[in-house]
């Protein structure tokens, strides 16, 4: 099985650095294995601190869009198409680690056969790869129309301020149901010592434990796009091993 990680979490919150860094961690615990990062997110930064302006994308497959307006080819199924058009779609960001852009965020209503069609083939692809991490806007509910597949971890990521653990709380609560009982957790970002006291009623108030807090870093406003903090990595790899992670397949 492919072990799959779901980082979430309002805008702003820098779910995307703690994912960028996060993927670090793994390739140094899982040198050899295979890692695949699923964009999820509108805004595409994950691919952006890769220094990659990636403009194929799932979405573009299901709407025609990009090369994929040519239509299919009278030797493929319809079936075959999407899983080779996806598989051209990937980019290889690092050795042993590939992206896909999503951009595709079907209705809840959508019963048209070729969404059926993708998310056949998006679940072939993540069978392929040892990991797959999954970089979330909001909660687990867009991603598991198109995914679906048991998250053996969801980490969602809070800013130190009461509107920020309050959508925590709310994404813990839209997507529980979607984590097929996986472990959720709640990371702070961009915490210093003063922030992290205060905030200790609102996470009673909100219910809410605490995996691990990742301290503020002001590196980070000059590495606002590639998202590399040797802070937020050493923060990453102190909580890395408080998740109920099992055993990556060999």
């Amino acid at each position: 099985m492919t072990l799959a990680i779901a980082i979430t979490g309002k805008s702003g919150s820098g779910k995307t650095t703690i994912t960028k860094n996060f993927v670090k961690v793994l390739k140094e615990t899982y040198p050899d294995k295979s890692i695949l990062l699923f964009d999820n997110d509108l805004s595409t930064e994950l691919a952006h601190s890769y220094g990659r302006d990636v403009r194929n994308t799932i979405y573009g497959i299901r709407s025609g869009k990009h090369e994929y307006k040519t239509g299919i080819p009278s030797r493929m199924t319809k079936q075959e198409y999407i899983e080779w058009a996806l598989e051209d779609i990937l980019v290889e960001v690092e050795e042993n680690v590939d992206l896909v852009v999503s951009w595709l965020v079907p209705s809840k209503d959508c019963r048209c056969p070729v969404t059926g069609l993708i998310a056949d083939a998006v679940a072939k692809l993540i069978n392929g790869y040892d990991i797959v991490v999954f970089d979330c806007e909001f909660d687990l509910k867009y991603l598991h129309q198109l995914v679906d597949i048991p998250m053996d971890v969801t980490l969602i990521v809070a800013n130190p301020t009461e509107e920020s653990i309050f959508l925590a709380q709310r994404i813990e609560e839209f997507s529980a149901k979607y984590a097929a009982g996986g472990q959720m957790a709640l990371v702070l970002n961009n915490v210093d010592n003063e922030q992290y006291n205060k905030i200790q009623d609102y996470l009673s108030k909100y219910s809410l434990e605490v995996l691990g807090v990742i301290p503020k870093d002001k590196a980070l406003l000059e590495h606002s796009i590639d998202k590399n903090s040797k802070i937020v990595e050493d923060a990453i790899k102190a909580l890395y091993f408080r998740l109920n992670l099992p055993q990556v397949r060999n």
